[in-house]
């Protein structure tokens, strides 16, 4: 688990650490306000990481400490936000985006975590798009699309 982090279940506590694929952007998420981790079954997400999903978390911008060179990429997504994503200018591997919707908000791609296997998630969104042969583990939270406020946020994710 990263450096002095406590995990609780799906709750991840702590300094939290992380880097590209090529290692040549690193950061740290000091300890402050950030939801649990979640898994997006989005068209957008299946299209933008070649996969079935992928797992974000939603932290205070304010928190990370960033340190390589960055390149960023703009899209709208299904939700009707519109996202600006930061990665790495060398290997492109995607470090964390935010939503013009969610003021001082971001969201970590967890699989950039030096230790994200040590996550539990236990929320998936846009299940609707879900492909059909990945299953859900029994007691997994599920929602059709994604909450649309902060407060839905909150509510459907918690907070870690």
């Amino acid at each position: 688990m990263a450096h002095g982090a406590k995990r609780s279940g799906q709750e991840v506590k702590g300094e939290l650490s992380g880097q590209c694929l090529c290692g040549a952007v690193r950061y740290t998420l000091r300890e402050g306000f950030r939801l649990k981790p979640y898994a997006c079954h989005c068209g957008n997400c299946q299209s933008r990481t070649g996969s079935a999903f992928s797992e974000h978390m939603l932290f205070a911008i304010s928190d990370m400490n960033i340190s390589g060179e960055l390149d960023a990429g703009e899209y709208d997504m299904p939700s009707g936000g519109h996202s600006t994503i930061y990665g790495c200018a060398k290997c492109k591997a995607r470090i964390y985006a935010v939503n013009a919707n969610r003021e001082g908000m971001a969201s970590l791609r967890c699989g950039t975590l030096d230790n994200s296997t040590d996550l539990d998630i236990q929320h998936h969104i846009w299940v609707a798009s879900k492909q059909p042969w990945i299953g859900l583990h029994e007691g997994a939270k599920t929602m059709e699309q994604q909450p649309r406020s902060h407060q839905e946020w909150v509510e459907f994710v918690g907070i870690a």
